[in-house]
């Protein structure tokens, strides 16, 4: 019986864990097969505070993920198979076992959409990015390309004006889902231009990003972009299927967060991406991950005291 099991090792998971541990729950980190979340595929972090000089993805999340444990949470490298949040205590079962708990915090993140091209996965990080935010910084005195046609491809596209040369929207119908506020901000930018009813078929280069090739999806005429960025912008899907039918979810599938952290459930938290459809990145999804724990600590005060 633990006090709180967080699923889920990004940066929400390890730093609820880590918070948690400190206050003397008894914690465990089911940390899915490969500990560390999105930022394991990230290159260079640079707006992660505390690295000047910037520090990879994957020795990031080693570093989150040694500090986690330092307190007593026991790190489980296996992936959750079922939960049951109906019964208390609520059980948590892996591939090899069930285990029970007092409160849950739930941290599995969110997933960019892909466009699923062989090449666009191998140049993941070189070149290829699913956060402009995250990445745009690279791209300096860069053409890039943007996919998508909705808000976020906008907002993607009009930020990443700040450092690249030129960026193009190519979008695979002849109209946008964008809001017309947005939309409009984006072709006034004189670095925006647009490629309409068109998909991109494939990411060119070997070891980094030289361009696309596009394909029209009305003619069929292929032809190649020049660029050294792919940015994808069709939004992301939250990891959130094991909890369908238990816990209250939005249209989308993000977990519906009330009181801070707390979800539909009482008892069970969220932390990160998988609650936050807005902001995305490591130093809010830490935020979230110390929300969380400190909210499972209250609320097993509480539940002492009742």
């Amino acid at each position: 019986m633990y006090d709180t099991i967080v699923i889920g090792s990004g940066p929400a998971g390890l730093t609820a864990a880590l918070y948690a541990s400190r206050a003397e729950l008894s914690t465990l980190i089911v940390a899915g097969l490969t500990p560390g979340g999105q930022l394991i595929n990230t290159t260079e972090v640079e707006n992660f505070p505390g690295f000047p000089e910037g520090v990879l993805g994957p020795e990031l999340m080693d570093r989150m993920l040694k500090q986690s444990t330092r307190f007593g949470a026991k790190l489980l490298s296996e992936s959750v198979t079922k939960v049951d949040l109906k019964a208390r205590p609520f059980s948590i079962t892996t591939e090899n076992a069930t285990y029970q708990t007092k409160t849950v915090i739930i941290a599995t993140g969110a997933e960019a959409k892909w466009l699923g091209l062989t090449n666009e996965q191998r140049l993941r990080g070189k070149g290829v990015s699913a956060c402009a935010t995250c990445d745009g910084f690279f791209f300096k005195g860069k053409a890039v390309v943007v996919v998508g046609g909705g808000d976020t491809a906008m907002e993607e596209a009009t930020f990443l004006t700040k450092f690249a040369s030129q960026v193009t929207i190519v979008h695979r119908r002849d109209e946008f889902r964008a809001s017309k506020i947005m939309l409009k901000r984006a072709q006034d930018n004189p670095k925006i231009s647009f490629v309409m009813d068109t998909a991109v078929a494939d990411v060119l280069g070997q070891d980094q990003v030289t361009g696309v090739k596009l394909q029209n999806v009305k003619t069929g005429e292929a032809r190649e972009l020049p660029a050294e960025g792919l940015f994808l912008a069709i939004g992301h899907k939250p990891n959130t299927e094991i909890y369908k039918g238990q816990l209250e979810l939005d249209p989308v599938g993000y977990v519906v967060v009330s009181k801070h952290t707390r979800t539909s459930v009482p008892g069970v938290f969220s932390a990160g991406d998988v609650g936050d459809s807005r902001y995305r990145q490591a130093v809010t999804a830490a935020g979230l991950g110390c929300m969380a724990a400190m909210d499972v600590e209250k609320y097993l005060a509480e539940q002492e005291s009742a």
